[in-house]
């Protein structure tokens, strides 16, 4: 079965968790627009809710048996992992976070993600359920293919341009003379089609390509050249 249905909700004593804490969950499940998932303990799709297949062209068959996370931003993922490794070490039995989900054809869709660990006992993870939120206007720009996008160079100069990293020194730590610096900054911005460089930080954040939680910043490797 891959459709999630209303008899397929674990039970509060299947979660572990706060009777209100339980109900505030079924409260989001019943909301419009609301992306219900059931992992697996290797964070695998087992089933999902009709509107959660809607994001993805209603292909369900495409979607169940896929990680989790290959279904979100690469950006994105080392941070998503690292919180559900949360849940299944028993360090935490709930978390929630801000992720993009990546359509099929690109898009990037804006959501609060709620995951809750279902326990069978008191320590084995049975499974992990997932609840997105979408946020509102949150469906942003396409993401960019995830090949051939920046070349070596073009990764060191954005990742030292949002890391603060002036010219001057950027140019001496790449060994580029200053206008070489300018002429790739210039090429950066074209690309993303931003007037300046906060902007372009700032739109490289929300188009993945920037490793979210990590310092210095690193530009994700999918999209290397």
């Amino acid at each position: 079965m891959s459709v999630l249905a209303d008899s397929a909700r674990p039970t509060p004593h299947e979660l572990g968790c706060e009777q209100a804490e339980y109900a505030d969950l079924l409260r989001q499940f019943d909301q419009p627009g609301v992306c219900v998932v059931c992992l697996d303990p290797s964070l695998t799709v087992q089933q999902a809710n009709r509107e959660f297949f809607r994001q993805f062209d209603d292909a369900s068959a495409g979607v169940c048996g896929r990680r989790f996370c290959d279904l979100v931003l690469p950006s994105v993922r080392q941070t998503l992992r690292r919180q559900f490794t949360g849940l299944l070490d028993g360090s935490r039995h709930r978390f929630a976070a801000h992720t993009m989900l990546v359509g099929p054809q690109g898009s990037a869709f804006n959501s609060v993600l709620t995951a809750v660990a279902v326990r069978e006992g008191r320590s084995h993870v049975a499974s992990i359920l997932v609840l997105l939120r979408p946020i509102a206007g949150g469906e942003s720009d396409m993401v960019p293919e995830r090949t051939k996008q920046f070349t070596e160079i073009e990764a060191r100069i954005l990742e030292g341009i949002a890391a603060g990293v002036s010219t001057v020194p950027l140019a001496a730590r790449l060994y580029l003379s200053r206008q070489g610096v300018e002429y790739h900054v210039t090429r950066l911005l074209r690309k993303l089609r931003v007037p300046n460089r906060a902007a372009l930080v700032s739109r490289a954040y929300s188009m993945g390509v920037l490793n979210v939680g990590s310092w210095p910043p690193k530009v994700v490797e999918d999209y290397l050249k």
